[in-house]
């Protein structure tokens, strides 16, 4: 079947997926710099951004939107890298999400409704619904 993966192809993939989860933002940033596509997306449709956001590591969010990642994607689940960061309670991340021009409203939930849910006012207040 012409759309499968090799082991060595998908082995490299996954790699990509826990430099974004472990914010190696030199690395990662390499490696899209050498022509990894910067909105990689594995099989829940998280996005390098996304994991980036959730496992709050604002460089790696701040060097992939820089490069051009999609700040509009949602995985399957309908979350966005912006209610990732309002969730993991990152300000830097959310700061350079809201500069990248992302949407407190998109998203299901939305960045804005899981703060709401977790009664998180700080974010709130950086998504400007304080």
């Amino acid at each position: 079947m012409p759309d499968e993966l090799d082991a060595e192809t998908l082995a490299f993939a996954h790699r990509m997926f826990d430099l974004a989860r472990e914010g190696a933002t030199g690395e990662l940033a390499g490696q899209v710099d050498a022509g990894l596509p910067v909105n990689l997306t594995n099989a829940k449709g998280d996005t390098l951004l996304i994991l980036a956001a959730y496992h709050a590591h604002p460089e790696t969010v701040a060097a992939l939107l820089a490069r051009g990642a999609d700040h509009t994607r949602t995985n399957d689940r309908g979350q966005t890298a912006l209610g990732a960061a309002v969730f993991r309670r990152s300000p830097e991340a959310v700061r350079a999400l809201l500069d990248a021009g992302a949407d407190p409203d998109r998203g299901d939930p939305s960045a804005v409704a899981v703060a709401r849910f977790f009664d998180l006012p700080e974010m709130l207040t950086l998504l400007g619904r304080a």
